[in-house]
């Protein structure tokens, strides 16, 4: 998955713990943070009979949501509160019901507070269903206190 130090893998790992106990929307759309590591993640979610749209397929929404998930996840993944800037997102192939969805983002460019993130959205098969590109802006804050407990 990377090659990140053993102190900076513990704090991504404490840093998404910390974020998805307060992350309701991922929780509520069954999104998971499978995989993190600085500057990484990877988020997986299975499509619901309430993501899907008209069309039979996945909500492009739900796929932005599950993208930006994977994109949070990641440029907070060092501990830096960080949010995002923008976002694109661009359709590849439809997803349906029932199918796996994963969304991975890495880090490409870190510039003072600003961040570049390439990332794309899978179906467990590996064929891809979007690309992403998310532009982070880093607060002064940290994710976690420096006891790692309480909140910045």
């Amino acid at each position: 998955m990377n090659d990140a130090a053993p102190g900076a893998q513990a704090l991504a790992e404490a840093v998404r713990e910390h974020m998805y106990a307060r992350d309701h929307t991922a929780q509520a759309l069954g999104i998971t943070v499978e995989a993190i590591g600085p500057g990484f993640a990877r988020c997986r979610m299975v499509v619901r009979q309430d993501m899907v749209n008209g069309h039979a397929t996945c909500h492009g929404g739900v796929t932005f949501t599950l993208a930006d998930a994977a994109f949070a996840y990641a440029c907070n993944a060092c501990n830096r509160a960080t949010v995002a800037q923008g976002a694109q997102i661009s359709f590849v192939a439809p997803a349906y019901l029932g199918e796996v969805l994963i969304a991975s983002a890495r880090e490409r460019s870190r510039s003072g507070r600003i961040g570049i993130y390439d990332g794309e959205v899978v179906k467990d098969d590996g064929t891809v269903v979007a690309l992403f590109r998310g532009t982070s802006y880093e607060t002064r804050a940290a994710v976690l206190a420096a006891d790692r407990g309480a909140e910045a």
